[in-house]
C-alpha cells in the first residue's frame, strides 16, 4: 500500500507530455507528408519509453549516488531539448497550414520554400544529435543499475515516533494545548460515541510534539479508560494498525490470528469502552481503508476520541469528524527560546553575548520552524566559536549536515505525483518571500506545458486549480496573512523547491548572474542593476531559456530598467522562451521587433509596464 503513495519521478511528467506532444496531429502530419524522417520520430518515442521506466528508481537513487544524479540531469536537457525541437516543428506545420490557405506572391512562395528546406535540414540534424545523445544515456542505465520501478527506498525512512515527549522540545504551544485538550475532554457528543480530531501542518512544525503534550496531559490520563499511541507514517496497512492498537490496549495477540479475527478481537476489546487513539503521521487519504479500519473502532464507548496528525488536508478531510486543527509556526521569541535550549547549557546565552546576536539571527531563517530551530540549536550546542556560527548563518539550509530537517520536509515532496513534483519544483523561481496570486501560477503552468490536457468539459484552468489548492492542502504553499487572495511559501519549503529544481531553475539577486547554469530553462531577476547587460554577461550561455521573470523591482530593491537594447539583445538570445513577464517596470515603455523571434512564447505579462502598443512585427499580426 506505501507504494502506491509514493509518486513518481518529476521527469516522468514531462515525459509525458513529451509523448502528448509527438502523437499530435500537427507533429505527425509533419513526418508523414515527408517534412522530416518519420523513422526518426518512432526511435525518439523508443528511447524515451526505454528510460522512462527507470526513471522512479533513478529519482530515490541520486540522492546518494551523484552518478545517477548527473545523469538525471543528462536527461532531463536532453528531454527539454527534444521538447523544444518538437514544439518548433508543431510551429512550423501550423505556420505552413496557415500560408497554404492564403493569398501569397510567386516571390513570398519562392522565399518560404527556400526557407522551409533550411529549416528542415537544421530541424533534422538537430534531431540527430538529440537521438545521438539520448542513446549514450539510454546505454548507461544498466551500468547505473538502474531498474524498472523503485527499488531504494531506504534513503528516506523515518523513525517511528511514541508517545514520549522531551520537554525540552515544548515552547509556545500552550494555546495549541489547551485547544485540543478541549476537544478532547468535552462532554458534547453530536450524537456519535467517537470522535476523530485532525491535527494538520507542514513537516517539522510540531503536529507530533503537540499530540505527545496532550497524550500525556494528567485531565486525559483520567479521563479514558484505554489509550494507545500508533506511528502510522507512509505504511497504512489496516490489519497491522489494528494489531498494534490491540497490543497498545493490552490484548495479546496470536500471530496466526486473521483479519477478521483481529477486528473480532478489537470490537469485543472496546465495546463500552472510553478510549483515546492517536495515529501519528498519517499519508494515506483513502476513503475505503479508513471505513475499514474504522469499523471496530465504532463500537467505543461515548467520548472516545481520536487524534490524527497529518500534514495532508485531503487526509484530514477523510478522517474528521471535528473541524481541522491548523497548527501554525512559532513566533520568533517563542523559536528563539527553543534554539537557545538547545544550542546553550541551561538555555543560558547571557554568557555569550556575541553568539547570541548571532543565534537570533539564525532562528529568523527557521522561519517558526521548531523542528529546524531545535536541530540547528543541537549543531551549534559544542561550537562556541563566532566565525562558526556565522558559517552557519550564511549557508543554505540544504548545505548543513541537518538530515532530520531534510527528511522532514523531503518525504512531503517524495509523496507527490509526478505532475505536482514539476509544478512545485517550478514555483522555486519566485524568491523568498514573494507573494503570488494563484492564477499568476497558474498561467505560467500552462504555459510551460506542466498541466495535462483535461478530458471531458473540464478546462484546462480548472484542472490547474487542482494542482495548485491540491499542493495548499499538503502545506507546500500558504494563504499569506496580508493578502486573503494571495500566497506564499515557507522559507524552507522554498529552499525544497530550489534544492528539488537543482540548476535547472535559477533566480538572480543581487550580482550573482555567474551561477546561471548553461542547463537553466527558467529565470529570474528580484533585483537589477546597470542597464542589463549584466543579466546577458551570466545569461547568454544558457540559450535555451523556457522563462524569464523580471519582479517588481520597487519591492525589492531599487535600480535602473532593464534597457530597450539589452532587451533585444534577450530576445535574439533566448528564442525559446515561453514565459516571458515584465510586469510592474513602469520605466519599460517598448518591446524590440526582435520578439517576433519568440515562436514558442505562450505567456507575455506587461501589466503596469508603460507599453501602450505592441510592435508591428509579423508574431503579432
Amino acid at each position: 500500500m506505501a507504494a502506491a503513495l509514493v509518486g513518481g519521478s518529476i521527469l516522468s511528467a514531462f515525459l509525458q507530455v513529451l509523448f502528448d506532444r509527438m502523437a499530435s496531429r500537427e507533429v505527425l502530419d509533419f513526418f508523414k507528408e515527408g517534412k522530416l524522417n518519420e523513422r526518426l520520430l518512432k526511435k525518439l518515442k523508443i528511447m524515451m519509453i526505454s528510460v522512462n521506466g527507470v526513471l522512479d528508481d533513478a529519482e530515490e537513487k541520486q540522492v546518494t549516488k551523484p552518478a545517477v544524479k548527473e545523469w538525471l540531469d543528462e536527461l532531463k536537457d536532453a528531454v527539454y531539448e527534444a521538447d523544444d525541437l518538437l514544439d518548433e516543428i508543431a510551429y512550423e506545420a501550423l505556420r505552413l497550414e496557415v500560408e497554404a490557405g492564403s493569398q501569397i506572391t510567386a516571390n513570398q512562395a519562392r522565399r518560404t520554400l527556400s526557407s522551409s528546406k533550411r529549416e528542415k535540414e537544421e530541424m533534422e540534424e538537430k534531431l540527430g544529435e538529440i537521438l545521438d545523445r539520448l542513446e549514450y544515456l539510454v546505454q548507461q542505465k544498466d551500468a547505473l543499475g538502474l531498474w524498472e520501478g523503485m527499488r531504494e527506498k531506504a534513503s528516506l525512512q523515518k523513525t517511528p515516533t511514541t508517545s514520549l515527549v522531551d520537554d525540552i522540545d515544548v515552547c509556545g504551544r500552550d494555546h495549541d494545548k489547551e485547544a485540543i485538550l478541549k476537544l478532547l475532554l468535552s462532554d458534547v457528543s453530536n450524537g456519535k460515541n467517537l470522535d476523530v480530531i485532525p491535527i494538520v501542518g507542514m513537516g517539522g512544525i510540531g503536529k507530533t510534539t503537540l499530540a505527545q503534550l496532550v497524550y500525556n496531559d494528567r485531565g486525559v490520563q483520567e479521563s479514558f479508560d484505554l489509550k494507545a499511541w500508533v506511528c502510522v507514517s507512509e505504511n497504512f496497512d489496516v490489519f497491522k494498525i489494528t494489531n498494534d492498537v490491540l497490543e497498545e490496549f493490552g490484548s495479546v495477540i496470536d500471530d496466526a490470528r486473521t483479519p477478521n479475527q483481529l477486528q473480532l478481537k478489537l470490537r469485543e476489546r472496546l465495546t463500552g469502552q472510553k478510549f483515546l487513539l492517536v495515529l501519528d503521521d498519517v499519508w494515506n487519504n483513502s476513503y475505503a481503508d479508513w471505513d475499514i479500519l474504522m469499523r471496530p473502532l465504532k463500537s467505543a464507548g461515548q467520548g472516545s476520541k481520536i487524534i490524527v496528525t497529518t500534514r495532508n488536508e485531503s487526509v484530514a478531510s477523510v478522517m474528521r469528524t471535528v473541524a481541522t486543527y491548523r497548527l501554525k509556526e512559532l513566533t520568533n521569541d517563542d523559536c528563539w527560546f527553543l534554539f537557545a535550549k538547545h544550542a546553550f547549557d541551561d538555555g543560558n546565552s547571557s554568557l555569550h553575548p556575541d553568539l547570541q546576536v548571532i543565534g537570533r539571527e539564525i532562528v529568523r531563517k527557521c522561519k517558526g520552524l521548531p523542528l529546524a530551530a531545535k536541530t540547528l540549536g543541537g549543531l551549534l550546542r559544542s561550537k562556541r566559536d563566532a566565525k562558526e556560527w556565522m558559517k552557519i548563518l550564511r549557508s543554505d539550509m540544504w548545505d548543513l549536515p541537518i538530515e532530520n530537517i531534510l527528511l522532514a520536509l523531503r518525504l512531503s515532496y517524495r509523496y507527490l505525483p509526478s505532475h505536482l513534483k514539476q509544478c512545485f519544483a517550478y514555483s522555486a523561481i519566485f524568491p523568498k518571500g514573494y507573494e503570488f496570486q494563484k492564477e499568476e501560477l497558474l498561467f505560467l503552468w500552462m504555459a510551460e506545458g506542466f498541466i495535462n490536457q483535461p478530458k471531458g468539459n473540464m478546462e484546462m484552468e480548472d484542472l490547474g486549480e487542482e494542482y495548485f489548492h491540491d499542493l495548499v492542502s499538503r502545506s507546500f504553499f500558504q494563504q499569506s496573512s496580508g493578502y486573503t487572495s494571495s500566497f506564499v511559501m515557507h522559507d524552507l519549503i522554498n529552499d525544497l523547491a530550489k534544492f528539488v529544481s537543482g540548476e535547472f531553475c535559477c533566480r538572480l539577486e543581487d550580482d550573482n548572474s555567474s551561477k546561471i547554469s548553461k542547463k537553466a530553462r527558467h529565470l529570474s531577476f528580484a533585483r537589477i542593476h546597470g542597464d542589463g547587460t549584466m543579466i546577458l554577461k551570466g545569461a547568454c550561455e544558457a540559450h535555451p531559456l523556457r522563462t524569464l521573470l523580471l519582479f517588481n523591482r520597487s519591492h525589492w530593491q531599487q535600480g535602473r530598467h532593464v534597457g530597450n537594447g539589452a532587451m533585444n539583445n534577450l530576445f535574439l538570445t533566448f528564442r525559446c522562451l515561453r514565459a516571458l513577464s515584465l510586469s510592474l517596470d513602469h520605466d519599460v515603455v517598448g518591446l524590440p521587433n526582435s520578439i517576433g523571434n519568440l515562436k514558442h512564447l505562450r505567456y507575455l505579462n506587461l501589466s503596469a509596464t508603460s507599453i501602450v502598443r505592441l510592435p508591428d512585427c509579423e508574431y503579432f499580426i
